[in-house]
């Protein structure tokens, strides 16, 4: 590899200032987006909000180099001409009618960057990589793509430097240093459906997060209409991955969690915690069959006679006429509100058809006449009654006798009972909803009324979510697809899934290809080799994760007497280094531990309140899932692991924390280790 040269970087600086030109004038192109006009009112406003839209796409950020890669395109190797190519988070456009200054990293152009090597140039001569300090060009690294003897050694410097600059506030974008096989997923089709399991520090976030920038990008038309949605686990993750898309230039996917999603489209807030066993049986994806019971129990065949007058006669029909138009009409296969809305129509048809035969004049109005008369309505609130979600799951979670009737054969004596409230009340008004009860509300919403689906929906720690939690999911993408990220040895909730085949069958998606990530690029290897003594334990079905970086990391297990004073000399030392510390605990102990950092004047952030001017984080062990650390102070391994209800669950839990950190970790404790790990 040639050594840098000043006349190389000056030239590519050059080009960089030049990009930035361009973008600042394709950005006050755009700004005036008040004038945009279209041929109507609602023309306009949706060609404004697109320009403005643009506009924030366009964004500037300093500390965001333009590009961060360069292609250059050889006639010799194929391609139609010889090019230079750019590459960068977005597309910046030259004078008019010039040749683009930076190709976006998804476009088709870019892919050599990501998938070509020595010996397999596609196309391409050279690949070049740049360094950046806080948005100026420092360093640049040239990989002969054409010759096949100039082998790569692995990672590039420049590449491992990427991966290892200290974090600062919210996760970043990784376009810089998408590995070959994560280019695979993120550039899969939207058509495909997938399941990434992924091991700690393999970047599965990030290519979720990354896979919808591709296909926001290569399915624009499709998605700007169908749209995206991202779940996380909690608001502090969604925090954290807030600003990944937006940097990549994308601003139309939808985050949320689980949580928002149903309390949006119930209406309902949980204002109760359901005790873990109850929260398991109502997770069960059996209660999809008693709600659908519960909701079409109310359909029943008319018992009597329906008389219509019209003008000086009476027109009577059947029973079993009457229960024919129902039943073909439930066989539809309609949701519950729609078939209701028939109903009149199918009634007053079999009316007008006994008025044909017997010679009456009908048309479309006379039938509309009879479908809106309050015999015909009646007659549709007797066989197919108004329901609402609240009111219907209300009387399942408080009537015995009508829950034994939809529970039948289905959940036994005794788990009904579990499913009953606690606390039963009289109306759904005063009903205290749990989490639980809100995702059976969204199944029942769903029987009501059809749930929207959206182009492609990607879930984030889709491990942990219970059956029916993925079913509401899965109900965002019943036309589109999924993209289901996780890691089966980090299931920690008790209603957990234990294989990605039974959560796709859950989500609607069995097709889905299960893709498995086990290189590290974050998680230093004597971190990821110790948190790996665990997995026999919680997924002895997983592959061994490694880590490909060259810098083993820094691990440190201490056994102390002191544990808070010790606790407090840690985080001065590690906060002494760059990049931010996370100081994981059990649950039960953050007060404790929160006091003895502000006894020795330490600041610290408590997740979902922070406090300006610290990099420390203060992080229950039941938070951790999902955030990174330059360095994590991990207290009481024994105490995390006590604090869930089962040991493998503790296992699992401790295994999350101890994949945390990107540099270094430490370890304190005054109990013994749990035996896995000694």
């Amino acid at each position: 590899m040639p050594e840098p040269t000043r006349d190389v970087l000056d030239a590519e600086r050059a080009h960089l200032a030049a990009a930035h030109e361009a973008l600042e004038r394709m950005r006050e192109q755009s700004a005036d987006w008040t004038q945009g006009i279209g041929g109507d009112s609602v023309s306009t406003a949706y060609l404004r909000q697109m320009l403005y839209r643009r506009m924030e796409s366009l964004e500037k950020d300093p500390e965001t180099p333009l590009f961060f890669g360069r292609l250059d395109y050889a006639t010799s190797l194929g391609a139609e001409f010889d090019e230079v190519a750019h590459i960068g988070r977005r597309h910046v456009s030259g004078e008019v009618g010039g040749d683009p200054l930076v190709i976006d990293w998804r476009a088709p152009m870019s892919l050599p960057f990501y998938r070509a090597r020595a010996g397999q140039p596609m196309m391409c001569s050279l690949r070049r990589r740049f360094g950046f300090q806080h948005g100026e060009m420092t360093a640049y690294e040239d990989e002969q793509l054409a010759d096949p003897t100039e082998l790569s050694e692995g990672v590039s410097a420049l590449l491992e430097a990427e991966i290892e600059r200290p974090r600062t506030g919210p996760m970043r974008d990784i376009v810089a240093t998408i590995q070959p096989d994560q280019d695979v997923l993120v550039r899969a089709d939207l058509a495909t459906s997938l399941a990434i399991q992924g091991a700690p520090g393999t970047g599965k976030t990030a290519v979720g997060l990354h896979r919808a920038a591709y296909l926001l990008y290569a399915f624009r038309e499709t998605l700007s209409r169908q749209g995206v949605l991202v779940i996380g686990p909690n608001d502090n993750f969604l925090g954290y991955i807030g600003d990944v898309l937006p940097a990549l230039g994308e601003i139309d996917a939808t985050q949320e969690t689980i949580e928002s999603m149903t309390r949006a489209a119930t209406g309902l807030t949980p204002k109760a915690v359901d005790e873990p066993a109850r929260a398991v049986l109502l997770g069960d994806a059996r209660m999809a069959e008693v709600l659908s019971r519960a909701v079409w129990g109310y359909v029943s065949v008319p018992g009597r006679v329906l008389e219509v007058p019209m003008g000086t006669r009476v027109w009577r029909i059947s029973a079993h006429c009457l229960g024919d138009a129902v039943t073909s009409l439930r066989g539809r296969g309609v949701r519950y509100l729609a078939g209701r809305e028939m109903v009149p129509q199918r009634l007053a048809h079999r009316v007008l058809l006994r008025m044909e035969v017997s010679g009456a004049t009908t048309d479309d109005r006379v039938q509309n006449e009879v479908a809106r008369s309050k015999d015909v309505k009646a007659m549709t609130n007797e066989c197919w009654p108004a329901l609402t979600t609240p009111k219907l799951l209300h009387r399942l979670l408080t009537d015995a006798d009508f829950l034994a009737s939809c529970a039948d054969g289905v959940l036994s004596e005794q788990e009904q009972g579990l499913v009953l409230a606690p606390k039963p009340t009289k109306s759904p008004g005063s009903h205290r909803w749990t989490a639980a009860e809100i995702v059976l509300a969204d199944e029942v919403a769903d029987l009501l009324t059809r749930t929207p689906s959206l182009g492609h929906v990607i879930i984030d720690e889709a491990q942990d979510l219970s059956a029916m939690q993925l079913r509401a999911a899965g109900r965002r993408a019943t036309t589109g697809s999924v993209t289901l990220l996780g890691d089966l040895a980090q299931a920690t909730t008790p209603w957990a899934s234990r294989s990605w085949s039974d959560s796709l069958a859950h989500i609607g998606h069995p097709e889905a290809e299960v893709r498995e990530l086990t290189e590290g690029f974050r998680v230093p290897g004597e971190v990821i080799d110790y948190a790996a003594r665990l997995l026999p334990s919680i997924a002895p079905q997983l592959a061994t994760p490694t880590s490909i970086r060259h810098n083993r990391g820094e691990l440190r297990i201490t056994a102390v007497d002191a544990l808070l004073t010790r606790t407090a000399d840690e985080a001065k030392r590690l906060l002494e280094r760059e990049g931010t510390v996370g100081l994981i605990v059990a649950d039960a102990d953050v007060e404790e531990v929160a006091l003895a950092l502000e006894s020795a004047g330490i600041p610290a952030n408590r997740m979902g309140a922070q406090t300006d001017g610290t990099r420390l984080d203060l992080v229950p062990a039941g938070l951790a899932k999902g955030l990174e650390f330059d360095h994590v102070l991990l207290l009481e391994p024994a105490a995390l692991v006590a604090q869930e209800a089962d040991r493998v669950t503790g296992l699992r839990r401790l295994y999350v924390c101890l994949t945390r950190a990107v540099t270094s970790m430490v370890v304190l404790h005054e109990h013994s280790l749990p035996a896995e790990l000694d």
